[in-house]
């Protein structure tokens, strides 16, 4: 015997015989039949489901919980994370953006990141996230958009597909193939800060405008050239807090405390419309359910939105969503993962707080191997992440298609733009049948805060998170609009505060919000400030006829002013493209928009919906006037 086994041919086929069966293969190879040892996740031709259990056989528990993992690009420790730590994702936040922010910088980001990514031993391509809200936000020089509040008053379907398809191409024109949108909650209470990220109060509307806005992103297909992965958001209940239950005792991440019923009549109606378009992904909400919050809700995320409705995307957390479950950290992903969570926001944001992608990672290996979360339950969240990205055709296309590049910010798609400004704006009041003006006249006084200042009209998530005021990005302000249209012999003259108004033919003051977003946006007090009302007080002190313009994310308390102007429009946040506030003032427009909020007279009304028991609001739901 000792002399057989010092024969090294004989030796090994002993070792063979005992060990073959595993000796040298990947994970999984044993689950692979021989009739498929062809590199099956690779071939095109091959169905996706055939591709994506082939792909799963294939991968570590390392490489399953990298494809579950998104972190944001400022908070990568190195950029070789992306491979060695097997990523299946990276976000830009709101303001994370490359060194030069412009289109091509975007592509060139994109690329190099994904490149990485394909250096790994699968090669599986990332997907790329953004806050693509209101057109390709985040991106200086793209076409920015009336943000959801107002196509909510256009309540017009095509125009919204059409503006989703444009932000799609400019989108995946900068590479990236995913957006954070639409958002179809549904705004109840006009002091929470997202109130304009809604298309308003009505679930029917909410459905009608999201069902448009997934079949724009996607161009009714996955995988059609152009298109991006469309994001629904956010499941379930974000818009329906109560004050006084949500960050600082406000309304942001606080508590929908309603019943079953009534969840699933007014924010349940959304998602099932997307779900019917197609969509591919949906994000779990900040806010609680009657005490549970919604990351952390197996009810709401798998047996409901999975089981019930029968959702075959992937459901992406919050950024940092996980984090505020009650708990320690790896109870957060236990919970989490557990509850239907698939790929984790981490996002990488220690110096905010949050803990890191690397901490996350090993902690969610470690509840794994001790049996706390089921390999099952990995292997669906990664399933559902795969077939997405073979169904997107990641792994054939995997960089910017350049030809795109170029058109971000055309005119073509400002057209569009403009179209869409002119369709969001409700005319509430038109005494004597002053508007529209005559682009004529001898002189023009414009005033306000909001008349001059491109990002005051596009708002929050604009370029950073909460937007700021100033020369933002490129576009035409809405004064800039009115020298547009007007005669040349017309004199068009602008005084921020008002002054200089007595000479003037009429006077047009464009009042209103300052840029917020989320959490900073959460306001108890909805009056105009004091800016506004002096530089009102100055014109209407000059006798002349009062057009005023209110730039703003919601309805504002306006009750004790609107007797003093002559005309009011409501302009919400239009964007970059100004000229089309300057359409619907000068006649060019005649106007359509009709609220798709109710406006309140006073704070002490506030929440007011229609259908409320006592309903008394200065204009209805539905409300607009036409020339």
């Amino acid at each position: 015997m000792f002399q057989i086994i010092r024969n090294k041919t004989v030796l090994w086929s002993i070792f063979l015989l005992m060990f073959g069966s595993h000796y040298g293969k990947e994970p999984g190879d044993d689950k692979v039949s021989p009739a498929a040892k062809v590199t099956v996740y690779k071939d095109p031709t091959k169905s996706v489901t055939d591709r994506v259990e082939d792909l799963l056989s294939r991968m570590t528990l390392e490489e399953k919980i990298g494809q579950m993992t998104q972190v944001d690009r400022q908070f990568l420790e190195r950029d070789s994370d992306i491979a060695t730590r097997y990523l299946g994702s990276l976000l830009s936040g709101g303001g994370s953006t490359p060194d030069e922010n412009r289109p091509q910088s975007w592509a060139d980001m994109y690329d190099r990141y994904q490149k990485i990514a394909l250096s790994s031993r699968l090669g599986i391509p990332i997907l790329y996230g953004i806050d693509a809200v209101h057109g390709h936000n985040n991106v200086v020089g793209a076409t920015i958009f009336p943000h959801n509040i107002g196509l909510g008053c256009a309540d017009d379907p095509d125009l919204v597909e059409e503006v989703s398809r444009i932000t799609a191409l400019e989108v995946a024109g900068t590479g990236i193939d995913w957006t954070f949108a639409p958002c179809i909650a549904v705004p109840r209470d006009e002091r929470w800060g997202r109130t304009y990220e809604g298309y308003g109060e009505s679930p029917d509307i909410v459905a009608r405008l999201g069902k448009a806005a997934v079949r724009g992103f996607q161009s009714g297909k996955l995988g059609s050239p152009g298109n991006i992965l469309a994001c629904a958001k956010h499941f379930i209940g974000d818009g329906g807090t109560k004050w006084g239950t949500g960050r600082n005792g406000k309304a942001d991440r606080g508590d929908t405390q309603i019943s079953e019923e009534e969840l699933r009549a007014i924010h349940l109606p959304g998602y099932l419309s997307a779900i019917e378009a197609g969509v591919g992904s949906i994000m779990a909400s900040y806010n609680q359910w009657n005490g549970t919050y919604c990351h952390a809700s197996k009810y709401l995320l798998t047996d409901l939105l999975k089981e019930e409705l029968g959702f075959e995307g992937f459901v992406v957390s919050d950024w940092e969503g996980i984090d505020q479950i009650p708990g320690d950290y790896k109870a957060d992903i236990i919970t989490a993962i557990n509850a239907g969570i698939d790929m984790v926001m981490v996002p990488g944001a220690v110096p905010f707080g949050g803990e890191s992608y690397t901490r996350f990672i090993e902690l969610l290996k470690e509840a794994v191997e001790e049996g706390s979360i089921p390999r099952s339950r990995i292997d669906d969240a990664v399933r559902r992440i795969l077939k997405i990205k073979f169904r997107m055709g990641l792994f054939e296309n995997p960089f910017t298609d350049r030809s795109l590049t170029e058109k971000i910010g055309s005119k073509e798609h400002r057209a569009v733009a403009r179209q869409a400004v002119r369709q969001s704006l409700v005319l509430l009041k038109n005494n004597n049948g002053l508007l529209p003006l005559s682009k004529n006249m001898e002189r023009i006084l414009v005033s306000g805060k909001n008349a001059d200042d491109l990002g005051n009209q596009c708002g929050g998530w604009t370029i950073s998170w909460q937007g700021e005021s100033g020369s933002v990005t490129e576009g035409t302000t809405i004064l800039e609009g009115i020298r547009e249209v007007v005669s040349p012999a017309t004199e068009v003259l602008f005084s921020r505060d008002g002054f200089g108004a007595k000479d003037a033919d009429v006077a047009i003051v464009v009042v209103g919000e300052t840029p917020y977003a989320e959490w900073e946006g959460d306001k108890a007090d909805l009056t105009l400030d004091n800016e506004d009302r002096e530089t009102l007080r100055r014109v209407k002190s000059a006798g002349i006829p009062l057009v005023v313009i209110i730039v703003s994310g919601r309805p504002l308390i306006i009750e004790s002013e609107i007797d003093d102007w002559d005309a009011l429009i409501a302009a919400w946040l239009p964007g970059t493209e100004g000229q089309g506030v300057a359409d619907v003032l000068f006649g060019d427009y005649n106007p359509t928009g009709r609220l798709s909020m109710s406006w309140p007279r006073s704070m002490s009304q506030i929440p007011i919906n229609v259908g409320d028991e006592k309903y008394d609001p200065l204009f209805e739901y539905g409300f607009g006037l036409s020339y």
